[in-house]
């Protein structure tokens, strides 16, 4: 199943500060990580109560075809680092594991997007929630097409809503191949094959990033989106009744980052910078709104990209975002000790 381009995680990557050996109170993410090879036959579904699973999805070919700024293969690595620090604000049943990095070596874009909807499909499996550290935004096709054949097992007809915090819609077509910028057309195209209902709603949406037709694609697939300038210029919780009619039409959600969604201030390391992108704060209240749902099944966080990064910023960014959606999953289990 992954004998190419699967690397298991170097557990040196999880350091950091070690206040004490004993006193859970005062551990940090490092201290807690739990290595999985996803090439053993004999992992056992998880039986506690939370577990999370690190996916690490080192390519951004599909940057390269779609003609961006290279260098978040490189991603996963530096939000490692960053999360390696975080404190354990959570109680000691919840489990944190690292599954290891999905590679795009020697292999094609699509290629290395079915390996990583293998290790989504395992990990979902092995009851885990999937956490994938972009890598390209094309590491969307992969996470969802791993939600899907997970869910496919108990459902011919499963409800997956994508709701995607991005600048772009990345609805481009695809017929000279796929790319960073054509994976929620794709997915469009596998629900009408498949008969299945396409529920996609694109948050942070930029006029100055996206052509009138993918407008029009977006209005013609159905697509739900709210711009940026909107959220910029009005109450973000005029919003919310829009986000919850999207939440009830559907049983399942994924949701995705692509962290050029973000002002350059906030996010200097991405594969497309924003100058007059979103405020984190903003994007946060949406995220944990979504998560108590109680429907999301995945996430992911996209084109952190360490080579345009200042003083490891974005990828910190991303390590906090992390750091929410761990900890509002926790509340809503009851499992968590405090946390933003």
């Amino acid at each position: 199943m992954f004998d190419k381009n699967y690397k298991i995680t170097d557990k040196t990557v999880w350091t950091g500060r070690t206040d004490s050996e004993d006193n859970y109170d005062a551990f940090r993410w490092h201290q807690c990580i739990n290595i999985i090879d996803l090439k053993r036959n004999d992992l056992i579904a998880y039986t506690g109560k939370l577990g999370f699973a690190f996916i690490g999805f080192c390519c951004d070919e599909g940057v390269r075809i779609n003609g961006g700024r290279t260098g978040a293969e490189k991603g996963p690595e530096y939000i490692r680092k960053e999360l390696a620090k975080l404190p354990c604000n959570f109680s000691q049943k919840v489990k944190l594991f690292d599954v290891g990095d999905i590679l795009c070596t020697d292999c094609t874009l699509s290629e290395s997007q079915e390996l990583l909807s293998e290790a989504v499909q395992r990990v979902l499996d092995l009851n885990l929630f999937p956490i994938v550290l972009g890598g390209g935004h094309e590491v969307a096709f992969g996470n969802y097409s791993g939600i899907l054949n997970y869910l496919l097992q108990e459902n011919k007809q499963p409800s997956i809503g994508i709701v995607n915090f991005d600048a772009h819609f990345d609805l481009r077509p695809y017929e000279k191949g796929a790319s960073s910028g054509t994976m929620f057309r794709q997915i469009a195209d596998i629900c009408s094959e498949r008969k299945l209902k396409y529920s996609y709603l694109c948050i942070g949406v930029q006029k100055h990033s996206n052509t009138i037709d993918l407008f029009k694609t977006a209005d013609r697939l159905g697509a739900k989106y709210i711009l940026a300038k909107d959220m910029v210029s009005t109450d973000n919780w005029k919003f919310i009744e829009e986000i919850d009619d999207f939440i009830k039409s559907t049983d399942h959600i994924y949701v995705t980052i692509c962290s050029d969604v973000f002002s350059t201030a906030y996010a200097p390391g991405v594969s497309a910078s924003q100058p007059l992108g979103l405020d984190p704060e903003g994007v946060l209240k949406f995220v944990k709104y979504i998560l108590r749902s109680n429907k999301v099944v995945s996430f992911d966080i996209a084109e952190v990209s360490p080579r345009f990064d200042q003083d490891n910023i974005t990828a910190n960014l991303a390590a906090v975002l992390i750091f929410s959606v761990v900890n509002t999953l926790c509340e809503l289990n009851g499992l968590s000790i405090g946390g933003i």
